[in-house]
């Protein structure tokens, strides 16, 4: 990677350059290091493997800059990037790109520019993170391996199933998923900001799926850190002995359960439906779920939603935005009321000039600023890291789901739902009817049971149901929400959610056909 001294000279030299033509009113000048490495788990028992396959990097620097130039037309913005480059070639090219894209932007105030009172961004990387090799990448991933085999291997149950230790493999046992670093270094120099402004930020996440093919057991384990010290490679493990506990599941027909959605469908529902909604950029399109909630009662009142980019130890902290203003927290749900939107400086400033904001939020923003501090502006792109090549958008960081129920267990939830669902891995979440509708449907695909008599039952066989529900419905038909928050990051996603288990009452289920060999 390159070094935060040669991100912050390229930064600061570019600068400088850019401010020195003529044309220039504003200029911004992003520059980014950022390394993906990967190593993948791929484990048959029916099929000859290596277990492990070699480990994987994505590596990439370079700079894009910001520019509002000053033209006869009125003031025009345009954004231009250089990959691999650095030095005096690089700003040029990515110049000449953002001169040639600039258009004219009735609602581009200014380059973003800091506000009165906000904190002074922190350090929140982990320097042995920054240094692991190869090999230690490689140790990671045989540590989720091997943890899995051994619950296979020590599994009563799964002995038993065989019909001997020996026959284990003939039950078809596959262990899947990856443990992936992330590494990422930025400077950013702007004619709006008083210096120039650098971060480091590191995260590492496990991810294992183990099935057991003959029994249609299939279980799931994730972890997500910040920090080297943190991981316990325990993933493989906890996803095997998630697969035995759901051999042999059922089916249930269709109707209204009652469910509690495990960490994974929670975080998988508001990466997917809510944190979109509440987005300063879907609110100016009115295409929220939320229009007009702002101050609003929107969901359960004991429910509390917010998004914390500063916080020590975090997966997903960040010290600074890619725009160069610090983090920290926004407060979106409070008591079940909408109290903030997450938002970078450009949706910021043109919903405080728009003249239909009132409209749009139920309240005037000049008269609440605080639901419109741009402390998510970030350049996410494709899972790799903080991006040169794209202009800044709205993303989270570290979402964090509480309830003024404090420390409430699973026994407690379970007691509550009395009989229904536990879901416990979802996909394919997505809205339909649009976004505004609140509508959305995901298919139940793991680590789901029945729930008979406050406790948990039956394994729920794996694809057998869908759920079709509305966001509005189901935030105001919670039953409770667990006090343990684990965090979570679903496949593509640049934020981690610390999702709780959540209990919600009436939840349509819809059984999915079953195949018949041979049948019409």
């Amino acid at each position: 990677m390159k070094s935060i001294r040669d991100l912050k000279k390229a930064a600061q030299d570019g600068l400088s350059w850019v401010k020195a033509q003529p044309e220039v009113k504003e200029a911004e000048v992003f520059v980014a290091s950022n390394e993906h490495l990967l190593t993948r788990l791929n484990y048959t028992s029916a099929i000859p493997c290596n277990g492990m396959e070699e480990p994987k990097s994505i590596s990439s620097f370079g700079m894009g800059i910001r520019v509002a130039f000053r033209t006869g037309q009125g003031l025009k913005y345009g954004f231009g990037s250089a990959a691999g480059m650095l030095a005096q070639e690089g700003i040029e090219q990515a110049f000449s790109k953002a001169q040639q894209g600039a258009v004219l932007d009735p609602e581009f105030v200014s380059l973003p520019r800091p506000s009165a009172g906000q904190a002074e961004y922190q350090r929140f990387h982990d320097p042995a993170l920054m240094k692991l090799g190869d090999e230690e990448l490689v140790q990671s991933g045989w540590m989720e391996l091997n943890g899995a085999l051994e619950v296979f291997s020590g599994s009563k149950e799964l002995v038993a199933e065989a019909g001997g230790l020996d026959k284990i493999s003939d039950l078809g046992i596959i262990v899947g998923g990856d443990v992936t670093v992330l590494r990422q270094r930025i400077a950013v120099a702007s004619t709006n900001l008083p210096d120039v402004r650098t971060d480091e930020s590191t995260s590492l996440f496990s991810s294992v799926t183990a099935m057991v093919e003959r029994n249609f057991g299939k279980g799931s384990g994730w972890s997500a850190h910040s920090h080297w010290k943190d991981f316990n490679g325990r993933s493989g493990a906890e996803a095997a002995h998630n697969a035995i506990r759901s051999m042999n599941g059922q089916r249930v027909p269709d109707g209204e359960y009652s469910v509690i959605f495990g960490p994974q469908p929670v975080a998988d529902i508001f990466h997917n439906l809510i944190l979109p909604a509440l987005h300063a950029d879907t609110f100016f399109t009115s295409a929220s779920p939320f229009q007009g909630k702002v101050g609003q009662q929107i969901a359960w009142e004991k429910l509390s939603v917010y998004d914390h980019g500063a916080l020590p130890r975090f997966a997903a902290s960040k010290g600074i935005t890619c725009e160069g203003l610090p983090t920290g927290r926004t407060d979106l749900i409070r008591d079940g009321s909408l109290v903030g939107l997450l938002s970078n400086y450009y949706e910021s400033q043109r919903l405080l000039r728009d003249p239909k904001a009132r409209q749009k939020l139920g309240i005037d923003p000049n008269e609440r600023p605080e639901c419109l501090i741009p402390r998510n502006g970030f350049r996410f792109m494709d899972g790799v890291g903080r991006s040169f090549q794209v202009r800044p958008y709205i993303s989270a960081t570290n979402v964090l789901i509480e309830s003024k129920e404090k420390g409430i267990s699973q026994p407690e939830l379970l007691r509550r739902v009395g009989n229904g669902l536990y879901i416990g891995r979802i996909w394919y979440t997505y809205p339909i009817n649009g976004l505004a509708a609140g509508d959305f449907t995901c298919t139940v695909v793991g680590d789901s049971y029945i729930i008979r008599d406050g406790k948990l039952s039956t394994p729920l066989k794996p694809n057998t149901v869908r759920i079709n529900d509305n966001i509005h419905r189901l935030l105001n038909s919670l039953l409770g929400i667990g006090g343990a928050a684990r965090g979570t990051n679903i496949w593509a996603a640049s934020e981690v959610i610390y999702a709780p288990e959540m209990a919600v009452s009436g939840v349509p289920v819809k059984a999915i056909a079953e195949f018949m060999e041979g049948g019409a």
